[in-house]
């Protein structure tokens, strides 16, 4: 399990988590919903080691991440996927490079069997026999699906997903979040994802946490999150704007 305890971050002067506390479940769909810039980001990247807080502890499987030196922090990355939101493919390098990056850095695989599990990971994102393509001959849905399959390919316990149907078109974005279902089931993966999708929140998560002012205002399984007594989650996933008092 992963769980946050009292998090605070700010940034110039500007506090961006204010005491975030949550629990994400193991062999889950946890999504964390909120504004554009409301701190979802930051809330990921702490729990990645890219960010330290000011206050609070970060655990990971019982282990405070927050007092980790680099190479300590590495070995704990090693259980982590992480699906960027633009799929950071790297343009020069054909999708196998892409893929193969991880394993040729942290494993000490042939290159056999790293062309198997690069075949194995795509196989599983439904795009077979495209690792000669380059990332500009690809669309958006298939380059997130090669960041997928970049993500899963060292079979992480966890992966981490940064609004991982932005950008794409409602087809695409149902499937994509399919594929994050499926994924989830084939490798009992934990998942972690922010976004602003209310509607695919209450879709395909276990539990929902809703993030407004660096806070967790609730959090809970979307049966609950749905019909929240809160001014602002209720407001939030209606799709309503306008003045809400907080409770």
């Amino acid at each position: 399990m992963i769980k946050l305890e009292n998090v605070y971050k700010s940034f110039r002067g500007q506090r961006v988590l204010d005491g975030v506390s949550l629990e994400i479940p193991t062999g889950k769909i946890t999504v964390l919903l909120g504004r554009s810039g409301g701190g979802k980001s930051v809330t990921l990247k702490h729990i990645i080691g890219l960010v330290r807080p000011d206050a609070g502890r970060i655990l990971v499987d019982g282990e405070d991440i927050t007092t980790l030196d680099d190479r300590e922090m590495n070995r704990v990355r090693r259980n982590f996927g992480v699906l960027f939101q633009d799929g950071a493919l790297f343009d020069s390098m054909n999708i196998f490079e892409n893929i193969a990056f991880p394993l040729i850095e942290h494993t000490r695989l042939k290159p056999d069997e790293i062309r198997d599990k690069v075949a194995e990971a795509l196989a599983a994102v439904g795009l077979p026999h495209i690792e000669d393509k380059l990332p500009s001959e690809l669309s958006g849905g298939m380059r997130k699906r090669v960041g997928l399959a970049r993500a899963i390919v060292l079979k992480p316990q966890t992966v981490f997903y940064d609004e991982p149907t932005s950008g794409l078109d409602p087809l695409m974005t149902d499937s994509i979040n399919q594929l994050i279902v499926d994924t989830q089931k084939k490798f009992n993966l934990t998942n972690f994802i922010i976004s602003h999708d209310v509607e695919a929140a209450l879709r395909i998560a276990d539990k929902i946490a809703v993030l407004y002012e660096g806070k967790i205002l609730e959090e809970g399984p979307p049966a609950e999150i749905k019909f929240s007594g809160n001014p602002f989650v209720r407001a939030f996933i209606e799709g309503r704007q306008g003045d809400y008092e907080v409770l």
